[in-house]
């Protein structure tokens, strides 16, 4: 497991919005912090950060366009020559452009960070891993929330969140830690 010096850093809707309380309890508490740590690595060492950016077509949603829940979070506004990506789907990668994008600038290697872990964490990587992306994903750098399966059974934010990890590892990604990703090279 190496980290290439072009690995793209892609951090999936931290925005306003995701902090808010209508969306309940969340597991990982630290995977903010984690995301900053990564963060600032990427900046020191010039890899490309891409940053993205939910756009819903619901007006119910905290990620309503015109709404304050809409915008990046103080910590994680994209600095001049970070590329922004908004997607109006779970997917990343969908009618965004962003499979292009890292094509043309030779990136094979992406280390995906962000919310919600079991929807655009891991559609954007199961994407990823189907396109032949050397795909990571860091695990205490992504949270969920709680959530009832399909027959109705309530499942803890913790579960929903290792479920959409096992749903990767192995087979669309490899899923790894912060310290991991950041061990000296």
């Amino acid at each position: 497991m190496e980290l290439k010096i072009n690995a793209a850093l892609i951090i999936i809707d931290q925005q306003k919005g995701i902090l808010h309380p209508k969306l309940g309890r969340r597991n990982n508490p630290q995977a903010e912090e984690r995301i900053v740590e990564l963060l600032a690595f990427w900046r020191r060492s010039a890899r490309p950060v891409i940053h993205v950016q939910h756009l819903s077509r619901s007006p119910n949603s905290v990620f309503w366009p015109q709404q304050s829940g809409v915008e990046f979070q103080e910590r994680f506004q994209p600095m001049a020559g970070e590329q922004p990506i908004q997607k109006q789907v779970p997917d990343a990668f969908c009618a965004t452009g962003l499979e292009a994008g890292l094509r043309e600038a030779g990136i094979d290697q992406l280390i995906i960070v962000g919310v919600a872990t079991h929807n655009s964490v891991e559609s954007t990587a199961r994407t990823a891993g189907n396109l032949g992306f050397d795909t990571w994903v860091a695990e205490d750098a992504c949270f969920t929330f709680d959530k009832a399966d399909f027959f109705g059974n309530a499942h803890p934010a913790e579960e929903v969140h290792a479920m959409s990890l096992g749903n990767l590892h192995g087979e669309y990604a490899t899923v790894v830690s912060t310290a991991q990703i950041l061990k000296p090279e």
